[in-house]
This record gives structure tokens, C-alpha cells and sequence, in this order.
């Protein structure tokens, strides 16, 4: 890989690392220490990932055109700033506020960082998207565990070790990233002379696969919020809880050989490389839907872990491949502010059902998801098929 490339994966393990602290136990700090309900946690968590759907777009707009460079400066300093404030103002209804902030830098920095990834190595393929998601669940795994070590000791210190990463994060990026395709946002955009239809097509295929993808993250992102609420009621630890994040992200570090075997053995195209993510999670939710022991949300995680092996880093190969020189930081951004949509989206509507009903029935209607994911997974590309470039449908494995 090039060296470029590694610094970008330095510095995701970094960010995620600080963010990772905090995310995974949102839901528990708002709902057990300051006392909200699950409805209320959601409409929190849903008002970060909403200003990070804003963040996302507009961070890979700004790609295209000041370059990652000084977009991924832009949103570490709206961050750092907001976990600084966070630090010290960390009760209701400052937590919201803060949030909100750090929910849009966050947004802002992730288009760019995928679609310099795929700059920096373009003939690297889907490998070069895996590699920048392999550091991000590096950075989940590092942070979870600690932070679940430190939240049991005193949850304030979690804001202060999130703040310290990113002023980490701050000096890598400010340092090592000047000059990685610093010229690719400004002079791709003058290049843009792809026919309109061809670009609506791609555009539209794009936001089918995206449909499908939001779902995934709708159910996914219950883990982190109404399962990780679930688990503290029937006396699961907060250590364990944070362990299965852990295992969630050396799974997906020390996995890669294995799932680039599979994948090569079933000469597999990206289509089916996510139908048959999809279908894993699918089986995940059914064993944790029945889990009442941490054995059972164990061998759930892992399940799930393997699933999202086979999604994540499929769906932003596809967006490069798809995007007319010029927009890759635009198309990134539509993929990250969807997987964001689903965060804020997915809490809410978790709270809500389990608050009204229960968590079975919540685990119902994500069975449900999944299948429209799937069904949105197939057609995604039918007018495209006489057209495509073959990398795209067949991927690079």
C-alpha cells in the first residue's frame, strides 16, 4: 500500500479510537445518568446523526472542491472545539448542544478521508476502502474496551480521553496529510464533461443501493442503543457490553485474510458480496432476539461482525466506481450521510418501538429491513447492467 495510504489508516484508528470512547455508551450515559427515557436518548442521538448527514455533504462537496487537506483540518477543529466544551459542560441540556457540533465536524471529515483513500490508490480497488475500514474498527475495538475500563471508573474521564485523541488526531492529520492528492478536489472538478444522463443513471443506481444500505444501518445501530439499554437490564455488565465491541473490532482486524480467501474462492461480485452480508445479519438478529445470557449476545456480535465484513466496504468500492471524476468526495458523502441517516434514524425508531412495545417486537421489524435491503441490493444496478464497468459489478477482490 502506499505510504499516503497508511497515514490516512493511522490516523482513522485515531479518530475512532477518541470517538469510540463515547458512541458505544451514549445511549446508557444519557438514559442512566442523566435520567431521560429511550425515546429521549434517540432524539438525541438522531439530532448528531442528522447534523452529521449535513456534515457528510457538505465535507465531501468541500473535497471536491478545497481538497481533503484542508476539509479534514475543517471538521477536526468544529470537533475538537465541541469536545473541549464537552469536557467541562457535560450535562443536560449542554449535552445536546455539543453533540449536535460534534455530529456535524465528524460528518465532515469521513467523505474525505474515504475518497482520499481511493485517490491515493485507485488500482488498489475495493482493498484501498477495506483498509480505511479495518482501521476504523480498529479504532472501535481499542476504544470500546478502553473505554468501557474507564466509563466503570468515572464516565467524566471518558469526555476527557475522547478530546486528547482528537488533539492527536489534529496534529497527524495537520503534519502528514498536506500534499496526499491535495491537488485532486480542485482540478478533477474542471474535468467534469460526463454526459448528464450517464451521471443521473450512476446517481440513481447510487441512491437505490443507498436505500438499502440505510435500512442496514437502521438495525445495525440498534446494538449501540436499544440492545446495549436491553443488555444493562438483565444484568449484563458494562464491561461486557464494551467487550463485545472489542471483539467486534479484532474480529474485523484479524478476519481480512479469511474473508479475502472466501471472496476470491467465490470469485464473488460485490452484488453478492452484500446479499450475502445482508443474509448474515439477518441470522445475527435472530440469535440475539433470543440471547438472555451474554453467551448468547456473544455469538450474536460475532455473527453480526462477519456480516458487516462483507457490507461496509462494498458499498463505498461502488460509489468510487460510480462517481464521474471530479464528484468522488460528493458520492462519498452520499454514502456516509446515509449510513449516518440510518444512526439517527435507527435510535429513535428502536426507542419508540420498544418503549410502546417491546424489544421482540423491535427485532421483528428488522427482520424486515433486512429483506427490503435485499430486494434494494438486487435492482440497485439494472439500468446499468449493458453499461457498467466490470470492476463494479464484479469488484476487486
Amino acid at each position: 500500500m502506499p505510504r499516503a495510504l497508511w497515514l490516512l489508516i493511522i490516523g482513522m484508528v485515531v479518530n475512532v479510537t477518541g470517538s469510540s470512547f463515547l458512541w458505544p455508551l451514549n445511549t446508557i450515559y444519557i438514559h442512566d445518568h442523566l435520567g431521560k427515557s429511550l425515546s429521549i436518548a434517540g432524539i438525541v442521538l438522531m439530532l448528531n446523526s442528522g447534523a452529521s448527514v449535513i456534515g457528510n455533504l457538505y465535507g465531501g462537496s468541500l473535497f471536491d472542491r478545497i481538497g481533503g487537506y484542508k476539509s479534514i483540518l475543517i471538521g477536526i477543529s468544529i470537533t475538537l472545539a465541541a469536545l473541549i466544551g464537552l469536557t467541562f459542560w457535560h450535562g443536560w441540556p449542554a449535552y445536546i448542544v455539543f453533540q449536535i457540533i460534534i455530529g456535524f465536524g465528524t460528518g465532515i471529515i469521513f467523505p474525505s478521508m474515504y475518497a482520499m483513500a481511493g485517490s491515493v490508490w485507485v488500482e488498489g480497488g475495493r482493498k484501498a476502502f477495506n483498509a480505511i475500514y479495518v482501521a476504523q474498527n480498529l479504532g472501535v475495538a481499542l476504544g470500546a474496551s478502553l473505554g468501557g475500563i474507564v466509563a466503570a471508573y468515572s464516565f467524566q474521564l471518558i469526555f476527557l480521553a475522547n478530546t486528547i485523541m482528537y488533539v492527536l488526531f489534529l496534529l497527524i492529520a495537520l503534519f502528514g496529510y498536506k500534499g496526499i492528492s491535495g491537488e485532486s478536489g480542485k482540478s478533477a472538478t474542471n474535468d467534469i464533461k460526463v454526459p448528464i444522463v450517464k451521471n443521473r443513471k450512476k446517481l440513481y443506481a447510487l441512491l437505490i443501493l443507498c436505500t438499502g444500505y440505510l435500512l442496514c444501518w437502521v438495525a445495525y445501530v440498534q446494538w449501540q442503543t436499544t440492545i446495549a439499554t436491553y443488555t444493562q437490564e438483565i444484568n449484563i455488565s458494562l464491561t461486557q457490553y464494551s467487550l463485545l465491541w472489542s471483539i467486534n473490532g479484532a474480529l474485523i482486524v484479524i478476519g481480512q485474510p479469511f474473508l479475502n480467501g472466501v471472496l476470491k474462492h467465490l470469485r464473488a461480485s460485490l452484488k453478492l458480496q452484500m446479499i450475502i452480508g445482508i443474509g448474515i445479519f439477518v441470522v445475527s438478529f435472530l440469535v440475539a432476539g433470543q440471547a438472555t445470557l451474554f453467551s448468547g449476545f456473544l455469538v450474536g456480535m460475532i455473527i453480526l461482525t462477519i456480516g458487516e465484513m462483507f457490507i461496509w466496504p462494498a458499498v463505498p468500492t461502488v460509489a468510487f466506481s460510480l462517481a464521474p471524476k471530479g464528484r468522488e468526495g460528493f458520492y462519498q458523502g452520499i454514502v456516509n450521510s446515509t449510513a449516518t441517516g440510518g444512526r439517527m434514524i435507527g435510535p429513535l425508531m428502536g426507542g419508540i418501538i420498544v418503549d410502546m412495545y417491546n424489544i421482540s417486537a423491535l427485532f421483528i421489524v428488522l427482520i424486515v429491513l433486512f429483506l427490503i435491503a435485499i430486494i434494494t441490493t438486487l435492482l440497485y444496478d439494472r439500468g446499468l447492467k449493458t453499461k457498467m464497468v466490470s470492476g463494479t459489478v464484479h469488484g476487486q477482490i
